[in-house]
C-alpha cells in the first residue's frame, strides 16, 4: 500500500510527478454543523478526510486539502455552525476542478461526507463537463443503504443519516479520540407534515441533535463499513480512470 499523496505536505516538484504518474486527484467535501452532543463539529470533514487519505494510499491519487464548509443552513442557529450557500460549493468545486486542469489532472473524485452537498456536486460535475476535458465522479457512501443496513442494527430516521448509528461507528473507526460515547442517546423526533415543504428544518425536531440511535454504535461496525466503502470507491475510481484513459 502506498502512502497518502498530500499535497499540502508535497513541493511543486513532487506534486507533478505525481500528476505525470498517475492523473487523478481526490477532493474531500465536508461541513462545520452539530451531530449531537457526543461528536464533534467536523464530523463530515474527518470521515470524508479519513476516507480520502485511505483512498490515496490504495490508489496513488493525489489528495487534495479538504473542503472543510458546506450547505448547513438546518443548523444555522446552534452555535459553531458555518454555512455557505450552495451556489458557493458548486462554484469552489468547479474553481478547484480548473485549477488542478491546469496542471494535468485528467480525472476529479469528489468524495462528499455531508450530504447537503450533493445537488452542489451534481450541478458542478455538469457544468464542467461541458467546460474542461477532465472526468469527474462524485461519491457520497455508495450503496450506503445495503451497506448501512447489513451493519446497523438500529432504523434511520425516514431515510437521514445524522449523528447516527451509522456516523457514530465510521468516528469510532477513523477518531475514536473525539467520540464520548457517554453522551450519545437516541432520538427519533417527530416529523411534522408540512417537513420538506417549507422552511422548517431538522434544528427545530431534534432536541439532542441526534436522527437515530447512536448508542448503537461501536468501532468493529465502522471498521466494517468503511473498508466496504473503500472497496466500492476505489472500483469506481479505477472504472472511471479506465474510461478516462481510452480517451487519452
Amino acid at each position: 500500500m502506498k502512502s497518502p499523496r498530500e499535497i499540502l505536505k508535497m513541493n511543486r516538484d513532487e506534486v507533478a510527478a505525481a500528476v505525470k504518474d498517475f492523473p487523478v486527484a481526490i477532493l474531500p467535501l465536508g461541513a462545520t454543523e452539530q451531530h449531537g452532543h457526543h461528536l464533534p463539529l467536523g464530523v463530515d470533514i474527518f470521515l470524508s478526510e479519513g476516507i480520502s487519505k485511505k483512498l490515496s494510499e490504495r490508489t496513488g491519487a493525489l489528495m487534495l486539502p479538504t473542503m472543510p464548509f458546506g450547505y448547513s443552513w438546518v443548523w444555522r442557529d446552534i452555535p459553531g455552525t458555518i454555512s455557505l450557500q450552495q451556489h458557493h460549493v458548486e462554484n469552489v468545486i468547479k474553481d478547484v476542478a480548473h485549477s488542478v486542469s491546469r496542471y494535468g489532472v485528467k480525472l476529479l473524485v469528489l468524495v462528499n461526507g455531508h450530504d447537503s452537498n450533493n445537488a452542489s456536486m451534481k450541478y458542478a460535475t455538469r457544468e464542467l463537463m461541458d467546460e474542461l476535458d477532465m472526468q469527474i465522479i462524485y461519491l457520497f457512501y455508495p450503496n450506503l443503504e445495503e451497506i448501512r443496513n447489513e451493519y446497523c442494527d438500529s432504523s434511520t430516521w425516514h431515510d437521514m443519516i445524522h449523528a447516527c448509528e451509522f456516523e457514530t461507528s465510521l468516528m469510532l473507526a477513523l477518531k475514536p479520540e473525539m467520540v464520548e460515547m457517554n453522551k450519545a442517546v437516541c432520538e427519533y423526533p417527530d416529523r411534522p407534515g408540512l417537513y420538506g415543504k417549507s422552511t422548517i428544518s431538522l434544528g427545530n425536531l431534534s432536541q439532542s441533535g441526534v436522527f437515530g440511535d447512536s448508542t448503537l454504535a461501536t468501532k468493529e461496525k465502522g471498521e466494517k463499513m468503511l473498508d466496504r466503502f473503500l472497496s466500492e470507491m476505489e472500483s469506481l475510481i479505477m472504472e472511471a480512470y479506465s474510461d478516462r484513459a481510452i480517451k487519452y
